[in-house]
């Protein structure tokens, strides 16, 4: 039976859009076998998505020291549902910022330690365009989480 790994990212610019597609080729990966890799926008992202991911890979821009809107209102329409739902299941996050991000990093933590997931990789946290490296970085944060679902 194959793991689903659930994508929600907010991307609304060329450096996220470049680091959500580095996460995205990781993920999918042809050595990764077995893992359903499914991509949703922040905005659109269900509750029953969210519940039925086995793992998560989160992106989001950093706008005013924090995450996006976008990725607030995915956690704030499901969090209920998922509490005590979803206790133990990997995670990991890219962030982009253009200045500080340390406020992102800590909502994304307190949200999902609340939630009980575990994380699965550090953080990749790109400031300004990204760099070779940075992209390497997305690449094995994607890669990582999806072969931490194969077990």
């Amino acid at each position: 039976m194959s793991k689903t790994l659930l994508i929600v990212h907010h991307t609304p610019s060329p450096h996220c859009q470049e680091m959500f597609e580095a996460v995205v080729a990781g993920a999918t990966d042809p050595d990764i076998e077995g893992i359903e890799v499914v991509r949703r926008q922040a905005l659109t992202v269900s509750p029953f998505e969210m519940l039925q991911a086995d793992g998560y890979l989160l992106g989001t821009p950093v706008n005013l020291g924090y995450v996006s809107g976008a990725l607030k209102h995915a956690f704030d329409v499901s969090y209920y549902q998922l509490l005590d739902s979803t206790r133990g299941r990997p995670f990991g996050l890219w962030l982009h910022g253009n200045e500080g991000t340390e406020g992102a990093e800590r909502a994304v933590d307190g949200i999902t330690a609340g939630l009980g997931w575990v994380k699965a990789a550090e953080h990749v946290v790109v400031m300004g365009k990204p760099t070779k490296a940075d992209l390497e970085a997305c690449w094995n944060l994607g890669a990582t989480v999806a072969a931490t679902l194969m077990g």
